[in-house]
C-alpha cells in the first residue's frame, strides 16, 4: 500500500484536476446533475492524490516547487468547498484554472532541496513561511473574486449569460469576497514580511540577499496591497478598477513565489 502511494505524482492530480475542470465547462452548457456528480468525484480524486504527494514525497515550501504545490493544495480545497456549497454558480470554472497554473508552474519551476543555515530559526522560519502561505492563498482568493467580478460586470452590461446555464454571484458578494480576501492577506504578508526581514538582517544579512526578487517582489506585493487598500478606503476607486489591481497584485505574488529565496542553499531535489 505505501509502495502504491509513494507512485503518486503531480501528473495523477494534475489530470484529475484537468478532468474536472474540462466537466464542469460541460456542466456550463449542460447542467446536468451527473456531470456535477462526476466533477466532484474528480476534484475530490484529484484533492486526495494532491494530499498523498505531500504527505510522502514533503516538498519544502522554501522552494518555488513545494510553495506552489502547497499553494493549489489550499486553493484545490478551496474549490472542492465552494462546489459543495455553490452548487448552482460558476465556482469550480475559475478556481481550477488557478489550481492547474499552479500544478503546472510546480512541474516546470526549479526544484531546489533547501536547508536553513542555523538550526534554530527553523521554527520562525516555518512561521515566516505560514503567513507569507495564508497571505497568499488571500491574494489568490482575491484574484478569482475580481476575475468573477469582471465577467459578471460585463455580463450584466451586455444583458446577456455567457456560461450558460451556470450563474453567478452578485457583484455585491464578489467585491465583498474580494474585500476581505485583501483585508485578511495584507496583515498577514505585513507580519510575514517583518518576521523574514529579521530573520535576513540576522543570519542572512548579505546585500544580494537583500536585492533578491524574492524579497523585492515581496516588498513590492506590499507596496501594492497598501495601494490597494488606499484605494479603497481612503479613495473610493470604483469596484473594477480595485479587480484589476487585485490581478495586477496576484501577477506580483506568482513572479515572489517562483523567485529564489534569500534563505536556501543546498543541492537539487529528485524531481516529481
Amino acid at each position: 500500500m505505501s509502495d502504491t502511494l509513494s507512485r503518486v505524482s503531480t501528473t495523477c492530480f494534475g489530470l484529475s484536476y484537468l478532468l474536472a475542470f474540462l466537466i464542469e465547462l460541460a456542466r456550463a452548457r449542460w447542467p446536468l446533475p451527473s456531470l456535477r456528480t462526476v466533477g466532484l468525484i474528480l476534484g475530490g480524486a484529484g484533492l486526495f492524490a494532491h494530499t498523498v504527494f505531500l504527505v510522502v514525497r514533503q516538498p519544502t515550501p522554501a522552494a518555488a516547487y513545494g510553495g506552489t504545490l502547497a499553494l493549489a493544495w489550499v486553493l484545490a480545497v478551496f474549490y472542492l468547498y465552494g462546489a459543495v456549497h455553490h452548487r448552482r454558480q460558476a465556482w469550480a470554472v475559475f478556481v481550477l484554472p488557478l489550481v492547474l497554473g499552479l500544478v503546472g508552474l510546480a512541474v516546470f519551476a526549479v526544484s531546489t532541496d533547501y536547508a536553513l543555515a542555523f538550526d534554530h530559526t527553523r521554527v520562525w522560519g516555518a512561521v515566516h513561511g505560514v503567513l507569507v502561505l495564508l497571505a497568499a492563498v488571500g491574494v489568490s482568493v482575491g484574484c478569482v473574486a475580481s476575475v468573477m467580478y469582471l465577467i459578471q460586470a460585463r455580463r450584466l452590461r451586455l444583458k446577456r449569460d455567457p456560461l450558460g446555464g451556470l450563474t453567478m454571484l452578485s457583484l455585491e458578494r464578489l467585491e465583498a469576497m474580494n474585500r476581505r480576501a485583501v483585508n485578511a492577506a495584507f496583515p498577514l504578508l505585513t507580519l510575514g514580511l517583518l518576521l523574514g526581514s529579521v530573520l535576513l538582517r540576522q543570519y542572512h544579512g548579505a546585500a544580494e540577499n537583500w536585492l533578491s526578487l524574492k524579497v523585492l517582489g515581496t516588498v513590492g506585493l506590499w507596496a501594492v496591497f497598501a495601494v490597494l487598500l488606499y484605494l479603497r478606503y481612503a479613495a473610493h476607486v470604483p469596484g473594477r478598477r480595485l479587480a484589476w489591481l487585485t490581478i495586477a497584485a496576484f501577477g506580483v505574488m506568482l513572479v515572489t513565489l517562483v523567485a529564489a529565496h534569500p534563505f536556501a542553499g543546498g543541492s537539487p531535489e529528485a524531481s516529481p
